[in-house]
């Protein structure tokens, strides 16, 4: 008859335990595995599915009970952890999603609002399309499985320990989300500056035929000409995707010490 002890039944569950927190706390954030359509019994199977393949190759410190003042602080250092993970990778998304709302807004589409099935909130029609495609790319791109891989690799660059990111990392983080500004207005500059050049257009017509009714037939115009730049420019909201979604990973392998 095998006999099991305390101590290692307490060090078996905190392999599976750890690594769980981690992975569990970046599915709930992440984007895809943390849209409001992705129920939250399936993130956590798959966490738990995860953490559990993981548990024997992950190292863990020494000496440090699940339940001491140590242990509840590495628990809460995974959660960290796994939170800013998932929210730095969800911020490239976020960025999509502004810019399409700012081309929306440009074109006068703005009251034009549905549900986010990424986030479950109300936002314009276009951001909904951008952050579809978007979410469609990443998947082509096996964005998925390589977030996978970054968490599961972060246990050896990164170990479980009461030390976390430091203050190096956390300024990282709060330097990335700058990319939520500068991703949306790389991504809606080319239809921001058509969509102002037929405003311009719109303003001279205006001041040579004050009595034409701008707001029955600009509107339509502005609309038709607004699509047909987005339809012109999604080569653009493509690349300067791929081009932030690989700058997110290679945040995500520093953050993870790697």
């Amino acid at each position: 008859m095998i006999a099991i002890t305390a101590a290692q039944l307490e060090h078996g569950i905190a392999a599976i335990l750890w690594p769980f927190v981690r992975i569990g706390s970046c599915f709930m954030v992440a984007p895809v595995f943390g849209a409001v359509t992705v129920p939250a019994q399936i993130r956590i199977v798959l966490a738990g599915a995860i953490a559990l393949l993981i548990a024997p190759l992950v190292p863990l410190p020494t000496n440090i009970a699940l339940l001491s003042g140590a242990g509840i602080l590495i628990t809460i250092q995974q959660i960290i952890i796994g939170i800013a993970l998932g929210f730095s990778l969800r911020l490239v998304f976020e960025a999509l999603a502004l810019g399409g709302q700012m081309v929306a807004n440009s074109m006068g589409l703005s009251l034009s609002f549905n549900i986010d099935p990424l986030n479950g909130t109300s936002t314009p029609a276009l951001g909904q399309l951008y952050t579809v495609l978007v979410t469609l790319i990443f998947l082509l791109l096996n964005g998925h499985t390589a977030l996978i891989r970054v968490l599961v690799g972060g246990f050896h660059t990164l170990p479980i320990g009461t030390s976390g990111f430091g203050s190096r990392g956390l300024w990282t983080i709060v330097n990335w989300g700058s990319i939520l500004f500068s991703g949306a207005l790389a991504v809606a500059l080319p239809g921001l500056t058509a969509m102002l050049i037929t405003n311009l257009a719109f303003g001279i017509v205006s001041r040579a035929a004050p009595t034409l009714n701008l707001f029955a037939t600009g509107l339509p115009i502005s609309i038709l000409f607004g699509l047909l730049v987005i339809i012109v420019t999604l080569p653009v909201v493509e690349s300067g995707f791929i081009r932030l979604l690989g700058q997110a990973f290679m945040l995500l392998r520093r953050l993870s010490g790697g």
